[in-house]
């Protein structure tokens, strides 16, 4: 399995801090937001591990990450995405490194407590289509919202006003290899973005989707509330925790 982390984006939601800088690159309690990713994929055994950036910072990732020493990593490997096309329009960039193999993805700011090793696992012996990893919040009107049938996912709502379930769909996807081709039969929604929604929605109407339900507190970082509980959670906790 390949890991993928997303940070590309203008980061619209924390303007000024990204004024100058990528979103990724602000800082989360004592490390800069794009390394808790990174050692999300790394706990979970993944160590070919692309990043893909944007904007007018893109080459402060190099300069900060390098080659993926500090991860235990011999080997990091980056990419460029023009404008914000979406999630799944940045994903798309990385099918040539995916060889045919499964991937992981991980946006860029999401911010896990422990880890997702199990899960790995457990799609692993899956052997094809896809996961989602889901969390009960208090306000899943924020997020993709699942309605569930048991271990069913019968359908995801992308920010719904009515959810049909107390879970949202956090930013960590694991799929086979097709998901390019997915991906390529997407259409523009509203916002002008090919979303990840449509793309997870294609994988429940082929019955090839599972999810399992991530343990311990998460949270993304792309608003000034959510960037702040964020480095409280770390500070209180610490984050990618290996008790698994």
């Amino acid at each position: 399995m390949k890991g993928i982390v997303l940070a590309g984006g203008l980061g619209t939601r924390l303007r000024p801090l990204t004024a100058v800088t990528n979103k990724h690159l602000l800082p989360v309690y004592d490390r800069p937001m794009v390394y808790y990713p990174i050692e999300t994929l790394v706990n979970a055994g993944v160590r070919d591990i692309m990043i893909v950036t944007g904007g007018n910072s893109a080459g402060d990732f190099l300069r900060l990450l390098k080659n993926g020493r500090e991860f235990g990593l011999r080997h990091l490997n980056y990419t460029y995405q023009e404008g914000e096309g979406g999630i799944a329009a940045a994903l798309s960039l990385c099918e040539e490194f995916a060889d045919g193999q499964p991937v992981c993805v991980v946006l860029g700011d999401n911010i896990i407590e422990r880890n997702i090793c199990r899960a790995v696992r457990s799609y692993r012996h899956q052997g094809g289509g896809a996961k989602i990893l889901l969390k009960k919040v208090q306000d899943p009107q924020r997020f993709g919202v699942p309605e569930l049938d048991g271990r069913r996912v019968v359908r995801i709502e992308e920010k719904p006003e009515e959810p049909k379930s107390e879970y949202a769909v956090i930013g960590v996807y694991m799929y086979d290899s097709d998901v390019f081709e997915i991906i390529k039969t997407l259409k523009p929604s509203g916002r002008g973005e090919l979303e990840i929604t449509d793309v997870n929605n294609a994988y429940i109407g082929r019955g090839e989707m599972t999810w399992d339900e991530l343990e311990g507190w998460w949270t993304d970082a792309g608003t000034f509330e959510s960037l702040l509980r964020a480095s409280n959670l770390v500070a209180e906790t610490g984050a990618n925790k290996m008790d698994d």
